[in-house]
């Protein structure tokens, strides 16, 4: 079993699940008046009223950077600046820039290394067919694996909720059948892009699992070393398969603010306050579009793509979303940043709330010139 402890150091940390105390640390982000890098006081000032009315039901932060500064970081919970919040499947972006570090150092060939390679020891696996030899880790980076796997189609055999009833939750994916294309449903070779879009978390907790085996260490201290302390984060709270395995999926608990530097990172193409921290190569690959979900909406390597309407225009944006409307956003046109929790898993679209407050409130706060 692997181990389900990260080192201690400076800042906060998780041994098994348990929260560890923040204590004061620089974090690495400078902060600048709003006006001065371009946004209204006075707009800000209604998005926090709003969000306070409950207009925007329950968001429980907001933080925005632009040019590198955080202009606005407001709390609406009990847990503050250092609350490490479960924003779900957030998490899946940080598995993909783990997944870059690995093939920046060499310790995986490229984003086109043969996922079954990797797990000998889990073989021959149910429903064999040569065709899954194929499968790549670009193929679970993208949505867009042959084998049978749609979390939003509860009759799937992949549907991340059968996943948790399995001990082996990356067996349980290599188990999987291959996938139909019955009359209705785009064949990758009738695709944009070549792939067939199909949102599996099976298939990311799996890369995870990948990156673990190439790096020949648990993926929470791979991470710590390779992208968490570079990025001055302050603590990441995992979760765990009952082997062990780090979830790569879903559910790492982080800070609103450590948050923000991913789609900063990747505004600067891949360096963190001067210092680089993955390949502009990699940056440049994860935030192309791989893989089309449906209109107006595409995939890169576990970036969302897609646009917000406002100011009479669209803005294109590369993006982390999470279940309950969790979402972390880069407005590369803009050189601004933000991120927006929630605990709205209960309500009704709760994406489309999020994306009301984007188009609402956050846009139109932006009055300086790109």
């Amino acid at each position: 079993m692997l181990k389900r402890a990260i080192t201690l150091a400076a800042g906060v940390w998780i041994l098994a699940g348990a929260a560890i105390a923040a204590s004061p640390a620089d974090d690495g982000w400078r902060a600048a008046p709003a006006a001065q890098e371009g946004l209204s006081v006075e707009a800000l000032d209604r998005m926090t009223a709003a969000i306070k009315a409950g207009d925007y039901k329950q968001v429980t932060s907001v933080v925005i950077e632009r040019h590198g500064r955080i202009v606005y970081e407001q709390y609406f919970d009990d847990g503050g600046r250092d609350a490490l919040r479960n924003t779900r499947s957030v998490t899946k972006t940080i598995t993909g820039a783990l997944a870059g570090v690995a093939v920046d150092r060499k310790a995986l060939p490229s984003a086109k290394a043969p996922v079954f390679a990797y797990f000998k020891d889990k073989q021959p696996p149910e429903n064999p067919d040569p065709r899954k030899a194929a499968i790549t880790l670009e193929d679970l980076l993208t949505m867009s694996s042959l084998l049978e796997c749609d979390d939003q189609n509860q009759f799937s055999r992949g549907n991340e909720e059968r996943m948790y009833l399995i001990e082996d939750w990356v067996k349980f994916y290599l188990d999987l059948p291959i996938r139909g294309f019955p009359a209705w449903v785009p064949k990758p070779a009738d695709s944009p892009y070549g792939r067939s879009f199909s949102y599996c978390t099976a298939g990311v907790t799996t890369a995870g699992a990948v990156v673990e085996r190439a790096v020949r260490q648990p993926l929470p201290d791979f991470a710590k070393a390779a992208l968490f302390d570079p990025l001055q984060f302050q603590g990441a709270e995992w979760q765990f398969a009952p082997t062990g395995l780090a979830q790569g999926g879903g559910g790492l608990g982080l800070r609103s603010r450590d948050l923000l530097k991913m789609p900063e990172l990747y505004l600067k193409g891949g360096v963190w306050n001067g210092k680089r921290v993955i390949s502009a190569d990699w940056v440049l690959a994860s935030i192309t579009p791989k893989a089309r979900v449906d209109d107006g909406i595409e995939y890169g390597y576990l970036w969302w793509l897609k646009s917000f309407t406002a100011r009479g225009r669209d803005w294109r944006t590369f993006g982390m979303h999470g279940t309950g409307g969790n979402k972390v956003l880069a407005f590369p046109e803009l050189d601004m940043a933000v991120v927006i929790t929630t605990t709205n898993y209960n309500e009704r679209n709760p994406h489309g709330i999020t994306d009301r407050l984007v188009t609402e409130q956050v846009l139109p706060a932006v009055v300086g010139k790109p």
